[in-house]
């Protein structure tokens, strides 16, 4: 009659089949809006995680939502220097700090730059560490 074989039982996957059930979430930056166009707008650096299967940590990024009372949490790529508690500015009017997220057009040729857009409001592309 035959036996179960244990090694079927489990299922298909394995070794080839990502173990995402401990991951944080998609990387973004902020979608564009008026406040980020014309000026800036402040958030505050709540937590720098590690996300399972990526490189670089990920910085959970508070924001106040510019049209509702309440507040907007977005997970950004940490970039070096970042810690908890930290204001960045998002927004054309920001200064060149660490961590802060500027057009490319206002960032002086030379600079070290991560997570840049390949086209206005994909919310970040290149240069990402993983």
């Amino acid at each position: 009659m035959g036996k179960y074989v244990q090694a079927q039982r489990k299922g298909k996957g394995g070794i080839f089949k990502a173990h995402i059930r401990t991951r944080k979430g998609a990387v973004k930056l902020r979608p564009l809006d008026y406040a980020e166009k014309h000026g800036y707008i402040r958030g505050v650096i709540k937590e720098i995680i590690h996300d399972p299967g990526r490189g670089a940590p990920v910085a959970k990024v508070q924001f106040l939502n510019a049209y509702r009372y309440k507040r907007d949490t977005e997970l950004m790529i940490a970039t070096e220097g970042m810690y908890t508690g930290q204001f960045i500015y998002c927004g054309k009017k920001a200064t060149l700090t660490c961590g802060n997220v500027l057009p490319l057009s206002v960032v002086p040729e030379g600079t070290i730059v991560c997570n840049v857009e390949a086209k206005t409001g994909d919310r970040g592309a290149f240069a990402r560490g993983s």
